[in-house]
């Protein structure tokens, strides 16, 4: 099946022609879509109504092993019964809205920040795929920022100067500068890990910044300092000319490469309207031969 990608931003993401996903089976489509992640690290997928079952389908088949230890399956059980299918929403198990204490909407409230998904775990993410179930009446948007791009307009000096740093990622921390704190049960499950500041990105041979809200101190250096950097990149990456925004339609189907993104949740009145995704997210390990 021929891939078509129509460029969203003059640096990355695109949008797919006409397909659908559930029936894309065959090595070489698959290999199609991989080979415009390397160029878009995201790719926009209109009128793909999945179930759950199929979405995890679909993303087993096209990048391998799911992530599973999220960060709300320390809090509590996910309602679909499988916390690999992340639940993007702002409703509880029976569909009612949370309300504003809800444990699970305040952790959530998180993804507002800056972020690159499962950077707190070892092997970390590196596609997520995000469904659109209920869109709300309002803009819900979200934003992602293209972190090759970002790297190559670093000067020289500074690239040299970060080249071998490497960084501690902890969602504990991210969401306790939020003010969302876990019990210590809690953060038991989820002890964080360190991964280098640049990394290449093996399909495009490309160098990328990981950077994240969960970036929480880099090793070896004081933690001011290192915060102080860590977040003067950040800002440098998430300049306009990097950043492209998702409007939601019902049924888009999003996916990015956590390698070489940032992406965030934009605000809207999430105690009034309804909004349900659901999100699969792949490891950064080797695909099977036969993928």
């Amino acid at each position: 099946m021929t891939v078509s990608i129509t460029p969203l931003t003059s640096i990355f993401a695109g949008e797919v022609g006409a397909i659908d996903l559930r029936r894309i089976h065959d090595r070489e489509s698959l290999e199609a879509i991989r080979a415009g992640m390397d160029r878009y690290a995201v790719l926009v997928f209109r009128d793909q109504n999945f179930t759950n079952e199929e979405q995890l389908d679909f993303a087993q088949r096209f990048d391998g092993t799911l992530h599973a230890r999220t960060s709300s399956s320390a809090i509590g059980k996910n309602r679909f019964g499988n916390e690999a299918l992340a639940d993007v929403s702002n409703v509880d198990k029976d569909g009612k809205i949370r309300d504003a204490n809800n444990r699970m909407r305040a952790s959530s409230v998180a993804n507002r920040l800056w972020h690159t998904d499962a950077s707190f775990v070892d092997p970390p993410g590196r596609y997520s795929m995000l469904s659109a179930r209920v869109v709300p009446p309002v803009r819900a948007d979200t934003e992602f920022a293209d972190m090759r791009a970002a790297y190559d307009a670093l000067d020289e000096e500074t690239r040299a100067s970060i080249e071998e740093l490497r960084v501690f990622h902890s969602i504990v921390y991210s969401r306790h500068v939020l003010g969302f704190d876990f019990d210590e049960d809690e953060q038991g499950k989820l002890k964080g890990a360190v991964h280098p500041l640049v990394r290449t990105i093996p399909g495009s041979g490309r160098r990328a910044l990981y950077l994240a809200s969960h970036a929480a101190h880099i090793i070896d250096w004081p933690v001011p300092e290192g915060r102080l950097l860590l977040r003067d990149l950040i800002d440098h990456a998430t300049q306009s000319q990097f950043v492209y925004r998702h409007v939601w339609r019902p049924h888009d189907f999003v996916i990015w490469d956590n390698r070489c993104t940032m992406h965030r949740a934009r605000p809207f009145d999430d105690k009034t309207h309804r909004r349900e995704l659901r999100r699969t997210t792949t490891l950064d390990l080797p695909l099977p031969a036969s993928a």
